[in-house]
């Protein structure tokens, strides 16, 4: 049993920062894929950015030189930092876990970037 837990969403001002954490606790594999999906209202859910277990990252071209993506694999902790919001960034952010050809998926934090 793998369990995701979210943390660190909110409303936050065009041009401001936010921190996400997702805490994957259960049995956890040492090699994995950690990362982030987004869903805004009316859209389909699409990677964010993703991380692998040895530190390789990837990113969507709409977040490239703004967000970053991190992991401590000791906590099986990952982490996005997002720099420059922008009002298109509003939805609902999912923490995803990929280990052994199956993905598991934490129940989301919204995050609001309005004025």
């Amino acid at each position: 049993q793998v369990q995701l837990v979210e943390s660190g969403g909110g409303l936050v001002q065009p041009g401001g920062s936010l921190r996400l954490s997702c805490t994957a606790s259960g049995s956890i594999s040492s090699i994995n894929l950690m990362g982030w999906y987004r869903q805004a209202p009316g859209k389909e859910r699409e990677l964010v950015a993703n991380i692998l277990s040895q530190g390789s990252s990837n990113y969507a071209d709409s977040v490239k030189g703004r967000f970053t993506i991190s992991r401590d694999n000791a906590k099986n902790t990952v982490y996005l930092q997002m720099n420059s919001l922008k009002p298109e960034d509003t939805a609902v952010y999912y923490c995803n876990l990929l280990q052994f050809r199956r993905n598991y998926w934490g129940q989301g934090t919204q995050v609001t970037v309005s004025s």
